[in-house]
């Protein structure tokens, strides 16, 4: 998929947990960890909102486009 997650970025910069990150905004447990884990995670538009509200930030601080041609790149490099 052509957009990817920063969460694991954001965080760390916050300097929290992933624990505090998923109490802190009220998501999922789950969906907390697979966002910090793996930047192909996708949350949903409720955990983004989320997010957002409680960070009041920006989607664009937590994902972001990626050309095609750099992702079909990336899985020949595997």
């Amino acid at each position: 998929m052509p957009i990817r997650n920063k969460v694991k970025q954001f965080v760390d910069g916050l300097g929290i947990t992933r624990y505090r990150f998923q109490k802190d905004t009220g998501i999922a447990p789950s969906t907390a960890y697979n966002l910090y884990d793996n930047p192909d995670w996708i949350p949903q538009v409720t955990a983004l909102n989320k997010i957002c509200d409680y960070y009041r930030v920006q989607p664009s601080e937590l994902i972001y486009w990626v050309p095609p041609e750099e992702i079909k790149e990336d899985k020949e490099d595997k």
